[in-house]
């Protein structure tokens, strides 16, 4: 009885122990994985991705980046009591960035779409944008509607990896499409006559239109298209997109994203910082 008793005992402290330490073990996993967001007040920066697009995000006279977006993070960072990191990244490879944590977040005009969404999780919208074109007088004199741009003959320019892409795909199967890194790129092929129309997000084709209006005109009245942008960030993390989203509310809330979009989108009054 004794020897039977004294096997039972070590039998459960082995099993005491073993417990335990499984217990421990996944007590200091969960312990590790801290938040992002505690990560980065612990770290006093967020990390922001983006990409330039005009007016969202471009270099000023002194190479500072200014626009829609730019004001979007810093307020940001300013409300989370944190400093701001801007990482300018080719948009065909910014979301393989974020995945490989080289910032937190996109805030990059980044259209919230079920394809990317596989990849990233995404925020409520903070803005709404839409596909625009704008055209060569030259190439596509008297063209006035998409499905006269929906010919073999025509060639369209958009900047790849963008819903501008994927308009022209989609709204344009039959045309031959050009795609640059860059929609300066895209915009030198339509004034050297490579092109026949760019496909971009409102309001660039508007600025184009007017900056090369010798050249260059707006064949469609209004946009052909309309999109949510949110913040993209790597998948998992809910107190984040919590924050994100709340943060969102608020900003509306009280007009601030609304005076911004204004002054970036229906003003020209900072055309000459860029100029």
């Amino acid at each position: 009885m004794k020897k039977i008793l004294s096997v039972l005992i070590i039998l459960s402290i082995v099993f005491a122990l073993t417990g335990c330490g499984r217990l421990s073990g996944r007590v200091a996993e969960v312990q590790v994985k801290e938040s992002l967001l505690d990560t980065i007040s612990r770290r006093g920066v967020l990390k922001v991705g983006l990409s330039t697009f005009v007016p969202w995000a471009m270099n000023d006279k002194n190479g500072q980046l200014i626009g829609f977006e730019v004001d979007v993070a810093r307020r940001l960072a300013e409300d989370m009591g944190v400093d701001i990191e801007f990482i300018p990244t080719k948009w065909s490879g910014i979301i393989p960035a974020l995945l490989t944590g080289k910032f937190d977040v996109i805030i990059g005009g980044m259209g919230i779409r079920p394809d990317r969404n596989l990849k990233v999780n995404f925020s409520i919208p903070y803005d709404y944008s839409g596909m625009s074109i704008v055209a060569s007088k030259e190439k596509a004199a008297g063209f006035n509607t998409l499905k006269a741009f929906n010919r073999k003959d025509v060639v369209v320019a958009a900047r790849i990896g963008t819903t501008a892409a994927a308009a022209a795909e989609k709204y344009m199967p039959l045309a031959e499409k050009r795609l640059f890194d860059d929609e300066s790129q895209a915009i030198q092929e339509l004034l050297t006559g490579r092109a026949h129309a760019v496909i971009a997000s409102a309001p660039m084709p508007a600025y184009q239109s007017i900056k090369y209006s010798d050249k260059l005109f707006l064949p469609l009245a209004d946009n052909f298209t309309k999109e949510p942008i949110g913040f993209a960030l790597k998948k998992g993390d809910y107190d984040l997109v919590n924050y994100f989203n709340s943060w969102i509310t608020v900003v509306d809330a009280d007009g601030w994203l609304k005076e911004r979009k204004h002054y970036w989108f229906g003003t020209k009054g900072w055309q000459d910082l860029v100029q």
